[in-house]
């Protein structure tokens, strides 16, 4: 709706129109704001290219721009540090639940059973997405987020480093595993604190076209290239690098299983270091914004002056109306110039700062449901991995089946990205943000409903029945296949659309902030996940997957419910 608003249209073939070019340079921190830009300066046509009329921009198909250099070299970093960090973590339920060399058995280090292991665990994903907060305010207060990222990259790679020197055997046979696994889950969640918030938005910030235009390719054929199908194509590769690196699990697997927990650590830590010096290399490629100072002291404030200003509009009799009669809503008593109780100092904020405040809230809403889905995402790391281990998995290691899910993940993001969107566009279907959460959200159901019915057909096997305590029961592992698929196809509409959402709702200087909102709704999920503590180990673990699959179903209807009309005044904005 900013778009149409602040940039005028253009009915002209091949030039800006004159009130585009006059207000540009008024409007410049609106635009910014509005479409998260990081410079509209670069908002001009190249060679073979036109801006697109009124009636072509209705009527042709959107497609999405090439990705910067710059953005491809964050999307690298991404996949290093995501190769690390589920390198390591995905070995965590072996390593805490198992003994150290016991014959027949599941290798391990800390014999601290699945309920010490799913403890942990949860305490790693909470602490791990608390910590973007914290990272995001660094990032706006002070640094920017390429030093913040850099920064914080290296207490990551301190935490790795703990992490590999106390899983050598010398170190667990004197009892120094699990502190030091405390310790390196402590750095490491700081670490990768301070990259989350910051990577994704980065990202974002290297693509700078802020209007639609019109390119000719060399085969003659013109198509009409937006930046809203470009940011999307963006996240759908940088969500897909996420899940090409969390394969180095299978690595990992392998590595624990057939050598030892030390070089499993090390091969993770190695590539951090790979991490760190490709983000450095790019360092004068990116496009960095400065900090602009944390808002969140500045939002606290603003939201409180409308709590007051509304109460004494209501008290003197002077509620402000709209165009149309309506009341205003209490934000809007905020802004300077509707003030009725004018302060004695002038406030800190104008009437925009309001309007992206306003606009920030509105998309961190949508977020209030996520935490229920990441419940159901946490128990491929865990719970289902358990499940593995009690079933025979023809000698591959059971830690290894959760990269199934990745693999799904890899195949069908570019199927999604070049074959799917594109031709649901094509036909007039442009699935918007709520419709393909919703979808993400009833997928998560589905799939923690089969593996409820996997679990109960593991309990109703011999020999061991709901009792194999880290043993096998004679059931194939490859029946939990479809769980994996129907969690990856999830992802793919709840989770990358939720970092889409994120950043394309956010104004430019909440964008850090938006996203660890988001981000930190892991950690209502991990809390979640603390609760079904007592029913995470056997015998109890069918009403595990079964009562998320039931909140995930009810959660999912409740959302749609709730945001469908998000869509349908997106769709008008657009026309």
């Amino acid at each position: 709706s900013h778009l149409m608003t602040e940039i005028p249209l253009d009915t002209a073939a091949f030039q800006p129109p004159p009130a585009y070019a006059e207000s540009k340079t008024a409007n410049n921190t609106g635009i910014k704001a509005s479409l998260g830009c990081a410079d509209t300066e670069h908002d001009f046509l190249r060679e073979n290219e036109r801006w697109p009329t009124a009636e072509e921009e209705r009527t042709w198909v959107h497609v999405a721009d090439n990705i910067p250099t710059a953005a491809f070299l964050i999307i690298v970093t991404e996949f290093c540090e995501r190769f690390t960090y589920y390198g390591a973590s995905g070995i965590f339920n072996n390593y805490i639940s198992n003994g150290y060399k016991v014959p027949g058995s599941s290798p391990g280090a800390i014999d601290g059973g699945k309920q010490m292991a799913t403890g942990l665990i949860n305490f790693f994903q909470f602490f791990c997405y608390i910590c973007p907060i914290f990272g995001a305010i660094v990032a706006d207060q002070w640094l920017g987020k390429y030093k913040t990222i850099l920064l914080f990259a290296c207490v990551y790679l301190v935490g790795n480093l703990i992490l590999t020197l106390t899983s050598i055997p010398a170190s667990i046979r004197a009892g120094g595993a699990l502190p030091g696994l405390i310790i390196s889950m402590i750095v490491i969640g700081l670490g990768t604190g301070g990259i989350k918030p910051n990577v994704s938005p980065m990202v974002a910030e290297q693509y700078t076209r802020t209007r639609p235009f019109i390119r000719r390719l060399k085969s003659g054929k013109e198509v009409l290239v937006d930046r809203d199908a470009t940011i999307q194509s963006m996240f759908n590769w940088f969500y897909w690098s996420i899940n090409l690196g969390s394969l180095s699990a299978i690595a990992t697997s392998e590595l624990e299983h057939n050598v030892d927990f030390w070089p499993a650590y090390l091969l993770p830590t190695l590539m951090f270091v790979v991490c760190i010096l490709v983000f450095w290399l790019g360092r004068n490629k990116y496009i960095r914004n400065p900090p602009t100072g944390s808002i969140l002291l500045m939002a606290a404030s603003c939201l409180a002056t409308g709590v007051r200003q509304s109460r004494a509009a209501k008290r003197s009799g002077q509620m402000l109306r709209d165009d149309t009669g309506a009341k205003l809503n209490w934000m809007e008593y905020a802004k300077p110039s509707n003030m009725v109780d004018v302060p004695a100092s002038p406030v800190a904020w104008g009437d925009r700062f309001v309007d992206e405040l306003r606009c920030t809230l509105k998309a961190c809403k949508v977020f209030i449901f996520y935490p229920v889905y990441w419940l159901c995402f946490g128990q491929i790391t865990n719970t289902l991995i358990s499940q593995a281990g009690e079933m025979n998995t023809g000698g591959v290691p059971n830690d290894i089946m959760q990269n199934i899910d990745p693999l799904f993940l890899i195949i069908f993001i570019p199927i999604f990205d070049k074959v799917l969107y594109p031709g649901l566009r094509r036909c007039g279907l442009d699935i918007g943000p709520i419709l393909r959460i919703f979808i993400g959200f009833v997928l998560a159901a589905i799939a923690m409903a089969y593996a409820a019915i996997v679990q109960h057909l593991v309990y109703s096997t011999g020999p061991y029945y709901d009792h194999p305590e880290s043993r096998h029961n004679d059931i194939s592992a490859a029946i939990q296949i479809p769980a994996y698929a129907f969690i990856a196809w999830s992802e793919i509409f709840a989770s990358i659309t939720g970092l889409e959402y994120a950043y394309t709702k956010a104004p430019q200087s909440m964008k850090s902030i938006v996203m660890s909102i988001f981000l930190f709704m892991n950690c209502g999920g991990a809390i979640l996940a603390f609760c079904f503590n007592p029913i995470s180990a056997d015998p109890h673990l069918v009403k595990n997957f079964g009562i998320a699959a039931g909140l995930m179903g009810f959660f999912a209807f409740l959302f749609y419910a709730c945001f469908y009309k998000y869509d349908n005044q997106e769709q008008r904005s657009k026309k």
